[in-house]
């Protein structure tokens, strides 16, 4: 049963409330103008140098963009799949490893792309 202060903040019977709904909207929202952005830059660089690719992807607002991008992504894959893991998986053991598992495995993908554009960034 749940309380009149808990309905205001909006808290379930997990206590984390509907942030996580909301974030998985806010990343899926935001990953529709990113992906269209993605998909320009990847017309743009088809068929051209090697050199000209990266000038392009290095520029700071592509490279801006495909960071904003990959953190955005990474953040909603994240959340995708804790609900999986949550809705799907019933032994607790088992649980905490996936989602430990699953978070390492976001940070591992995010960090990776973001310092690959760095490096095409900074020319490193």
């Amino acid at each position: 049963m749940a309380t009149p202060l808990s309905r205001v903040r909006h808290l379930g019977s997990a206590h984390s409330g509907t942030r996580d709904f909301w974030r998985q909207r806010l990343t899926g929202a935001a990953n529709v103008p990113l992906v269209l952005g993605f998909i320009a830059v990847i017309f743009a660089v088809a068929g051209q140098p090697y050199d000209t690719v990266v000038n392009i992807i290095g520029s700071p607002l592509v490279s801006g963009l495909l960071i904003l991008l990959l953190v955005s992504v990474t953040i909603h894959m994240r959340i995708g799949m804790q609900v999986i893991v949550e809705d799907y998986i019933h032994g607790e053991a088992l649980k905490v490893v996936l989602l430990v598992a699953s978070t390492f495995f976001a940070v591992v993908v995010a960090t990776i792309g973001i310092l690959s554009i760095l490096k095409l960034a900074f020319g490193a």
